[in-house]
């Protein structure tokens, strides 16, 4: 199996400081779940209210706490966008970075018709871990098409920016 053309460096340092942002919102998150949403510096009225998202039934998937979902969600994107694992240029790697960030993106879409459409709240750390998911989704969605050899360096370069 052949190795993946190399990323450019502001894909793999920004990736990875976005992907431990991530962590430590998925952390905090993680830790008012268990600890009680009264941790939670966010307000609890009106439109942003963390305390009713995060403590909904809503906040639970087939069982499990979304926020434990997140932290896992974190620890893998941490670690496959680090600098070292991307290194490696392995294809099998990239395949598996882009996959988590797509799934992470589509429960992203998911959370947000939670908080739109059926509690008509939103938490503003929640919004924080949907920005983050989607920044990654971004850049990767630039990059991961390149080192595949979906397309070619120069093919994503005629691209005219807007």
């Amino acid at each position: 199996m052949r190795d993946t053309a190399p990323a450019p460096t502001w894909a793999v340092w920004s990736t990875w400081i976005l992907s431990l942002t991530g962590l430590g919102l998925a952390i905090y998150l993680t830790i008012a779940h268990f600890a009680g949403s009264q941790i939670l510096a966010c307000s609890d009225k009106g439109l942003v209210d963390c305390a009713s998202v995060t403590t909904s039934p809503e906040s639970y998937f087939l069982g499990v706490p979304v926020a434990i979902l997140g932290l896992i969600n974190f620890i893998v994107l941490g670690v496959l966008t680090s600098p070292w694992v991307w290194r490696q240029r392995a294809r099998w790697v990239a395949l598996v970075r882009w996959g988590v960030v797509v799934g992470g993106m589509l429960f992203v879409f998911w959370l947000l018709v939670v908080e739109f459409l059926i509690l008509n709240r939103i938490c503003i750390y929640c919004t924080g871990v949907h920005i983050v998911t989607l920044a990654l989704f971004i850049i990767l969605s630039r990059v991961t098409p390149v080192q595949l050899g979906w397309v070619s360096d120069a093919e994503e370069r005629a691209v005219p920016s807007r």
